[in-house]
């Protein structure tokens, strides 16, 4: 046994004896806490949950600090215990679960004594003064999180009069004043909306509003932004840092978003499989990473401005399930630097490295006698992936005949009321949508929630029957061409296999009844009247194997998988057929970074090993420059702009567009505050009566009343150049000096070529 070894031995054992000792003076904390600035201190927390034959460690020793009226963002992959530790602090662990061991220490008063949360009964007075009253939560789904029984006014007087002794009209005003403090136009009529009726970010705007209703002195975001698209999370990021510069609150915001943490924090906590791996400042940990699982989170990310890459620096296997955690370091079943016979034998020593700089990993030990490396990294999580050729960087399809072509396509939605159900009014969900995609492309298709996107995207499939309008498929072999927007339930069968989708949920999307095998072969089953033979099995295996799942979980359920591997079951499932064209629908946004950049590669891949053309449906626009040879943008049910990649991202010619690239958070803190973010009004015009004129005009920072608020502009040619057009639906695409995103040398690119 090493010297390290006995190390780790003593320090488990004073672990050991803290847990039975007895408790630490809370005035003595309250004094230490006083002086170093922390509100909140989370002390060696261990969180666990006991089943009938095992435990799961989801939180096991995680120690860091909430300083005073700062932001401490805590980052990691799904499965690293974030939202367990919010959760711990709040006392909403669910049996199960509960707090084994740790300190839970909260301080809003410097005056006064420390409080041990952890010691609370999750059920009594005294943590139900703290929960809501002094420390506020906001969850990830704010359409789960309201109830659709009651209406927004109802829940924010609720918890309102539950810590404050005010008459029902005094919690109503205080109610409204909430909503109108947290940006919610026209609060006085949304007081008695209820959440279905409210947009997703309105509804998170809510949720912040019944968060700090009681002015706490912790807000704590559990992935608030996470479901947004671009201009909703900016927006909510700017209402959380204004809110928190006008009370002094602090913040412990929870993400796996890099973009976002270098735009809000202050301080940086890195999770790994419940410990913390790495804490620091903002710019500690982005300009000196030390963890190795640091350093692969922020390789990990397509950041704006970058040449196309041609494939991201994933990181290698997945998170390891916390009912069986490794023995030693907790990362070295993925770390690219493991020493065999030390990282997977003992955990290492948290060091310091600066002022609020520390790591726990073996490599940062100045005296470690480092053994020679004799074995490689454990095996990860799932099957190799071969590389394929990568295309070439920023490729553009040449110009043949398109292999789908989109005219004149609509999508109406009829608005009834009352009880017979009658027709008031219809949404223009996809309005007059002209489109192209060709043989072997990547296009993005881009907008905020509610533009149209995946109504778009179902209509091409033929899961929605398009209003009006043709989608001419071209088949590639034959170079027959059929308008699948007039076809029959029969007579789509044999383009059901040809056109395919991904879809967005990698949960919702799988049923949990079947197996993978049932599931795989659907498609076969439904299209060719296969049966589940022998030959099935093998195609099905085949096609694990390629997106990188095991063989041997043909037989298992959608529950055994993590969201990654479901994803992977979903593209398996899509690609059954050996379809030509691939709707993506948002498939990488409810991913993790790493995972992402693992979903990402696969998708390249196989776009070259079986010759896809892709419809790629997003609102992460960083995701869409590094995945897309060419770019669509949708504003309310409209095609605003469309050009190559390169040239939509460098030189926009749309303001919308100019306004999306703005918003999107860049992974570098040393750029924060630079002015760059175009802020567009909250909501987009109501969809049943569209604004006349240019649509966007009730937003645009460059409106002319004499013409855009009464001509529709043309989707038209806004420049001269070579190769695909540069089309742009504004009155003045030509003349406006519009900005975008850095260049791969950091210049900006905001003038007119």
């Amino acid at each position: 046994m090493t010297p390290h070894s006995d190390d780790s031995n003593r320090r488990a054992a004073a672990v050991a004896e803290k847990d039975v000792a007895a408790p630490a003076d809370p005035t003595a904390v309250g004094r230490e806490l006083a002086a170093t600035g922390t509100i909140l201190r989370i002390d060696g927390l261990r969180t666990y949950f006991h089943g009938d034959e095992s435990v799961v460690k989801a939180v096991d020793g995680v120690s860091l600090d909430v300083p005073r009226g700062r932001t401490m963002c805590v980052v990691g992959e799904s499965g690293c215990g974030k939202s367990i530790t919010a959760r711990s602090v709040l006392g909403l662990i669910d049996p199960p679960g509960r707090i084994e061991g740790g300190h839970l220490w909260w301080h809003p008063d410097p005056e006064a004594p420390a409080v041990d949360l952890a010691g609370l009964d999750p059920r009594g007075d005294a943590i139900r003064q703290v929960r809501g009253g002094q420390i506020g939560m906001v969850f990830q789904e704010p359409m789960a999180s309201l109830s659709p029984m009651y209406t927004i006014g109802d829940q924010l007087v609720q918890a309102i009069r539950l810590h404050r002794a005010v008459t029902p009209a005094e919690a109503r005003e205080l109610a409204i004043a909430q909503l109108r403090r947290v940006g919610i136009p026209q609060p006085e009529r949304r007081f008695d909306a209820y959440s279905f009726q409210l947009s997703g970010g309105m509804c998170q705007r809510v949720m912040i509003a019944i968060a700090l209703s009681c002015d706490p002195a912790l807000l704590i975001a559990d992935e608030p932004t996470t479901a947004l698209d671009v201009t909703t999370q900016a927006r909510i990021l700017d209402l959380i840092a204004q809110l928190q510069e006008e009370t002094g609150m602090s913040v412990m915001f929870i993400t796996h978003d890099l973009g976002v943490v270098a735009e809000i924090a202050d301080d940086v906590t890195v999770m790994y499989l419940g410990t913390a791996a790495e804490q620091g400042s903002v710019t500690d940990i982005f300009d000196r990473p030390r963890h190795p699982y640091t350093q692969a989170l922020l390789a990990s990310v397509p950041t704006l401005g970058q040449a196309r890459k041609e494939r991201l620096a994933a990181i290698a296997g997945m998170v390891p399930s916390p009912e069986n955690r490794p023995v030693g370091c907790p990362f070295h079943t993925r770390c690219p630097s493991v020493m065999p016979g030390l990282c997977d034998v003992t955990a290492p020593a948290v060091r310091p490295l600066g002022d609020r700089h520390a790591a726990a990993c073996h490599l940062l030990d100045p005296g470690l006698q480092r053994p020679p490396v004799t074995a490689p990294p454990a095996a990860p999580a799932t099957a190799p992936v071969a590389a394929a050729p990568p295309a070439a960087a920023g490729a553009v399809p040449p110009a043949t005949e398109p292999l789908l072509s989109v005219r004149g396509l609509r999508m109406t939605f009829p608005v009834k009321k009352g009880f017979f159900g009658r027709t008031v009014g219809h949404v223009q969900a996809v309005d007059d949508v002209d489109l192209d995609v060709f043989p072997g492309e990547t296009l993005g298709l881009v907008g905020e929630s509610g533009c149209g996107k995946t109504t778009l995207g179902r209509c091409i499939v033929r899961a929605l029957d398009p209003t009006a309008g043709t989608v001419l498929y071209r088949d590639p072999d034959t170079g027959a061409a059929v308008d699948l927007a007039r076809l029959g339930p029969k007579e789509l069968r044999p383009y059901r296999e040809q056109v395919r989708v991904i879809f967005q949920d990698p949960f919702g999307s799988l049923n949990p009844r079947k197996t993978l095998l049932q599931l795989i072969s659907e498609p076969l089953r439904r299209i060719h009247s296969a049966k589940l033979d022998s030959t099935v099995e093998d195609q099905v295996a085949a096609m694990l194997r390629r997106v990188g799942l095991r063989p041997e979980y043909l037989r298992r359920y959608p529950h055994a998988f993590s969201g990654g591997q479901r994803q992977r079951i979903n593209i398996a499932r899509a690609l059954i057929t050996r379809p030509r064209l691939v709707i993506a629908d948002e498939a990488v946004s409810a991913l993790d970074v790493s995972i992402r950049a693992q979903i990402l590669n696969l998708l390249r891949d196989l776009q070259d090993e079986y010759r896809l053309t892709y419809l790629f449906i997003s609102h992460d626009l960083s995701v869409v420059e590094h995945a897309c040879d060419r770019v669509a943008v949708m504003y309310l049910g409209r095609i605003v702009e469309q050009a190559r990649t390169v040239d939509l991202f460098r030189g926009p010619r749309h303001p919308y567009t100019e306004a999306l690239l703005s918003a999107v958070p860049v992974p570098d803190p040393h750029l924060r505050g630079a002015g760059r973010r175009i802020r567009l009004a909250d909501e987009l015009p109501d969809p049943s009566a569209p604004p006349p004129g240019c649509r966007f005009h009730t937003r645009c920072p460059h409106r002319q009343e004499t013409r855009c608020d009464t001509e529709s502009p043309a989707l038209a040619r806004a420049g001269a150049g070579d190769g695909p057009a540069h089309l742009a639906a504004c009155h003045f695409s030509t003349t406006l000096a519009l900005r975008g995103v850095a260049g791969p040398t950091g210049d900006e690119e905001g003038t007119r070529p």
